[in-house]
């Protein structure tokens, strides 16, 4: 993984004094909250329901043990013992106090890590596929380029007060398992017919108030284009992009309202131009940030121990067969740590928890974690011989939960509990549909189902693209779940498709399970999935089950 230089090491602790600086300045009132506002959000710092929240930055989700180890310090020490992950492969602290921020960006920085820009109109965290460099479809490792645009993106002075925050992700492999057409920059890696590297460009995707899948605005970009062709984009939208409106504000409205075909002729204008004097990395720096993401030396042991504890204990075979994934070694595998433990938060991690992972990640998994969008924790390199070992370790950490990919494995953004700006609760919602599938026995069963719980049109918990996707808002002073079916998070990325009227707080797990009746009842097989069955049957045989029992009208 990268290694911060001198460069940046500098840089994060300049930051950090001149926050610390203005942080003694609000509570001294020379501040006032209204002239801090912007100079904390610069620096990831939220003012919430109840307390200040801090959004850390983990770039394309990737950490050590040790910067694990200090945000559970940091969790233990400012906070109240946990920590929240979330699906722009970042951490969040819901309860800092704000003297106290200063102290925990300065050990942040003890480690290579901050939360700069992790707010504020600006390039946020880039994030990038949770197997990066570890996946047997790769056709080449993001993370070169996440970092590469980590680089060029940070303190930009042109890019720091866009129209709009602004995403980019990045995948390396033939799918998509970083939701690539959700962002505001997609890119994916792939070759051309003469087997050159480069890039799929797509532009103007986004969930939120106004939902749009990215469209494609270069089929190849060769690689050493990249930095430019970002930055033509990134001045395109900077001149073009409304101000007078933040609901219109992002780059998808641009991309919507003037149309692909005007924007890709500014864009490649603009690009033309930038050829001409835009100063590319050297390619001893290119060279540099490869070599940082070199495949582990990796080990050759007996994998027997592996393959018979598969044979011989029930629980731990289960987990195998949801939790983990094919690496491209074959003695090796990639595992999947739920945060999504039956009845607790989805995305969150108990400072136990977080040693426990940094200990494993230490002793057994080359000293690498990820953070997946989909809110839970990665392990990219483990041998098979480890596996036992590992699950029993995760086993009293309280984290072998068997459910990723299954009903209960439910990304969820942290609603009303926490937010300022949700309508409703989204983690209540999330237990409760955890709860009643386990006590139903029925998760293996049903199979391969992805829900996503948002509290408000923002959409943080990415409603918009789950199978079923659930959205709370606030009806004359009642909490309200819409439900949509039929979206999708991967390269045919689809938006969901509303069903009808909400249903109220004690309604919306009833709809939900007769859902799932229905699924279980059309489906051909067990083999065919819930989106499988609904693509082939459509929205009317859903929601008539929907609101017939309800009682209600069907308005589809």
């Amino acid at each position: 993984m990268y290694i911060y230089n001198q460069f940046d090491t500098d840089f994060v602790r300049q930051r950090v004094s001149q926050f610390s600086s203005q942080v003694e300045k609000r509570l001294n009132g020379s501040l006032s909250e209204d002239e801090f506002k912007p100079l904390r959000l610069m620096n990831g710092l939220y003012l919430q329901l109840h307390a200040y929240m801090l959004r850390v930055a983990i770039p394309y989700g990737t950490l050590n043990s040790t910067q694990m180890r200090h945000l559970a310090d940091i969790a233990d020490k400012w906070d109240k013992g946990y920590g929240h992950f979330t699906t722009r492969q970042n951490i969040q602290y819901n309860w800092p106090k704000l003297k106290d921020v200063p102290d925990i960006l300065n050990l942040l920085a003890d480690v290579n890590m901050h939360a700069i820009q992790t707010s504020g109109n600006c390039i946020r965290n880039v994030t990038s596929d949770h197997f990066a460099g570890a996946a047997n479809d790769e056709v080449a490792d993001p993370r070169p380029s996440a970092e590469l645009l980590r680089q060029y993106s940070s303190d930009h002075p042109e890019f720091g007060f866009l129209p709009r925050k602004f995403k980019i992700a990045i995948t390396g492999s033939k799918g998509d398992r970083a939701v690539i057409k959700s962002n505001d920059i997609g890119l994916r890696l792939m070759r051309n017919e003469n087997g050159d590297l480069g890039y799929q460009v797509i532009v103007g995707g986004g969930l939120g108030r106004s939902p749009f899948v990215g469209k494609t605005l270069r089929e190849f970009l060769p690689k050493a284009d990249l930095l430019p062709y970002v930055e033509a984009i990134l001045q395109v939208y900077n001149l073009a992009g409304r101000r007078d409106n933040k609901y219109k504000a992002r780059i998808k409205i641009l991309v919507h309202e003037a149309g692909l075909t005007e924007i890709k002729q500014h864009v490649e204008a603009c690009f033309e131009k930038q050829k001409q004097f835009f100063k590319r990395p050297s390619d001893e720096l290119i060279a540099q940030i490869e070599a940082r993401f070199s495949l582990p030396v990796f080990i050759d042991a007996d994998v027997e121990v592996f393959e018979n504890e598969r044979r011989n204990n029930v629980a731990f075979a289960q987990f195998i067969e949801t939790n983990i994934s094919k690496h491209k070694n074959s003695n090796y595998v990639i595992i999947t740590v739920s945060l999504k433990n039956i009845g607790a938060t989805p995305g969150d991690a108990t400072s136990k928890q977080m040693r426990v992972l940094a200990d494993i990640a230490k002793q057994f998994g080359h000293d690498e974690l990820r953070v997946s969008h989909e809110q839970n924790i990665i392990l990219p390199h483990v041998h098979k011989s480890h596996l036992p070992a590992i699950y029993r370790l995760l086993k009293q950490a309280d984290l072998a939960s068997a459910n990723v990919g299954l009903i209960s494995d439910i990304i969820a953004c942290p609603g009303m509990d926490y937010c300022a700006l949700a309508t409703a609760r989204s983690i209540p919602i999330a237990k409760d549909i955890a709860k009643k599938f386990e006590e139903l026995k029925l998760e293996k069963e049903i199979g391969n189902v992805q829900i996503k719980i948002s509290g408000c049109i923002n959409a943080c918990g990415h409603h918009h693209v789950g199978h079923i996707g659930i959205l709370g808002l606030e009806k004359s002073g009642v909490e309200n779940y819409q439900i949509t079916l039929g979206g999708e998070a991967n390269l045919n990325m689809n938006i969901g498709e509303r069903t009808g009227p909400g249903f109220s707080c004690e309604e919306i797990l009833p709809a939900v399970e007769r859902l799932i009746e229905v699924y279980l009842l059309k489906r051909k097989g067990k083999k065919e999935s819930f989106i499988e069955v609904y693509k082939r049957l459509g929205m009317k045989v859903f929601s008539e089950a929907l609101y017939i029992k309800k009682g209600q009208e069907n308005v589809v």
